[in-house]
């Protein structure tokens, strides 16, 4: 098969995921406009920026979503390359579009506790969503892969990093009580993202049996920024060689492996179990002692 024909295939997979993406979005903008922007709940993210800024100069959410992004998007063209800002693009284009739209839909509570509980599941469901279909909503999620790149921090922390920023802006704005219902929102969401991906487990540590081990050690690491582990292995039925493949990723990253893995190669055996500790490089660091 042909590099061109690979590339074609390879685009066709991504518009397969386009309605995924969109339905993710349009969860999260609904999260948004019955829940979190009504009681001021800044819930991390440029999605939190845009509800400071609606509440402080009436700016709509969704442009300011748009506004903030295009420089990230810039930056990161030159950092990750066209295939992560096309991503990228797509879900914060959808994700802002479809807040606007949704403007008419009232709040579906007057108590912030329980817009706090349900806007952060929702929101959760429509981020897991979009991640799910190997899409961003641009914001903290790209800022993080390229800190990740230019400062070598992980996705992790810059993207509780970013989060805390939102927050703390939201102590100073809106006051400590309703700063607090706006980490609790992010913090259910968050938990909820992990879920809608891949269930309970912390991370995922995959073994893969292929024939395209270069090609799939080399999209790892430039897309997910992840160390693979090569080994060599044979067949015990065919006596056939065959690599193996060692990756651990974080849950949220999970399904862009695999995604990774079919696309290279469709034959290939993969066998992914849930790590529920992981020490090293990108994940918690060693404990001594």
């Amino acid at each position: 098969m042909t590099a061109k024909c690979k590339k074609r295939i390879r685009w066709l997979s991504y518009l397969k995921d386009l309605p995924g993406i969109m339905l993710g979005s349009l969860i999260l903008a609904v999260a948004m406009n019955m829940f979190l922007i009504p009681h001021q709940l800044a819930a991390g993210g440029f999605s939190g920026l845009g509800v400071i800024f609606y509440h402080l100069i009436g700016l709509p959410v969704g442009l300011t979503v748009i506004a903030l992004n295009i420089p990230l998007f810039i930056w990161a063209y030159f950092q990750l390359g066209t295939r992560v800002v096309l991503q990228s693009l797509i879900g914060t284009v959808f994700f802002s579009a479809a807040v606007e739209l949704t403007t008419f839909l009232p709040a579906a509570t007057d108590d912030i506790i329980l817009a706090a509980v349900y806007g952060g599941v929702i929101m959760g469901i429509g981020v897991g969503l979009v991640f799910r279909f190997r899409g961003s909503t641009g914001g903290t999620s790209l800022l993080s892969l390229i800190l990740s790149k230019v400062a070598g921090l992980s996705t992790g922390q810059s993207l509780l990093g970013g989060d805390l920023v939102v927050i703390a802006l939201a102590i100073f704005i809106f006051g400590g009580e309703i700063a607090m219902y706006s980490a609790l929102a992010l913090f259910i969401s968050s938990w909820v993202i992990d879920v809608v991906q891949e269930g309970l487990g912390y991370a995922k540590a995959s073994l893969i049996i292929t024939s395209r081990g270069e090609e799939i050690n080399r999209r790892l690491l430039q897309e997910l920024g992840r160390g693979v582990t090569r080994l060599e292995g044979q067949g015990g039925y065919t006596g056939e060689g065959r690599e193996v493949l060692l990756c651990v990723v974080t849950r949220r990253q999970t399904a862009h492996m695999k995604s990774i893995i079919h696309e290279v190669d469709p034959k290939a055996f993969i066998i992914i179990g849930n790590a529920t500790e992981v020490h090293g490089e990108g994940f918690r660091k060693v404990q001594e002692g």
